[in-house]
C-alpha cells in the first residue's frame, strides 16, 4: 500500500558524490519513519540512515555517519540521501524503506521497500 521507489544510483570514482531519492506513493500517512539500507554482495542488508516525517530527526549508522546526509521534502514525499567522500566499501544496492512504527536500525522495523538503485564506488 505503499510504494517506494529510488532513484540517483550510478558509478562514481572515490571520493565523489551522489545524491539517491525515493519518492514515496500510496498511504504514505501510514510511515512514520524513512530509512535506507545497502546491501553489498554475500553481505548482509545494513542501515544506512533513517529520518522521522514529523521533526525530521536523523540517524545514521557508523559505517557513514559524516559522510552522509538524509533528509526529506514532506510536500512531495520524498526522502534523499546524499553521500559524499565515497568509497569503494560504499558500494551495493541502496534501498529505501518505510516503517510504520517508530523503526529503527533493523530491517524488520521497515514495512515497505523499493526495488533498490545501484551505487558503484571505483577506486
Amino acid at each position: 500500500q505503499v510504494q517506494l521507489v529510488e532513484s540517483g544510483g550510478g558509478l562514481v570514482q572515490a571520493g565523489g558524490s551522489l545524491r539517491l531519492s525515493c519518492a514515496a506513493s500510496g498511504r504514505t500517512s501510514s510511515s512514520y519513519v524513512m530509512g535506507w539500507f545497502r546491501q553489498a554482495p554475500g553481505k548482509e542488508r545494513e542501515f544506512v540512515a533513517a529520518i522521522t516525517w514529523s521533526y525530521g530527526s536523523t540517524y545514521y549508522g557508523d559505517s557513514v555517519k559524516g559522510r552522509f546526509t538524509i533528509s526529506r521534502n514532506n510536500a512531495k514525499n520524498t526522502v534523499y540521501l546524499q553521500m559524499n567522500s565515497l568509497k569503494p566499501e560504499d558500494t551495493a544496492v541502496y534501498y529505501c524503506a518505510a516503517s510504520g512504527r517508530f523503526g529503527g536500525r533493523s530491517q524488520v522495523d521497515y514495512d515497505y521497500w523499493g526495488q533498490g538503485t545501484q551505487v558503484t564506488v571505483s577506486s
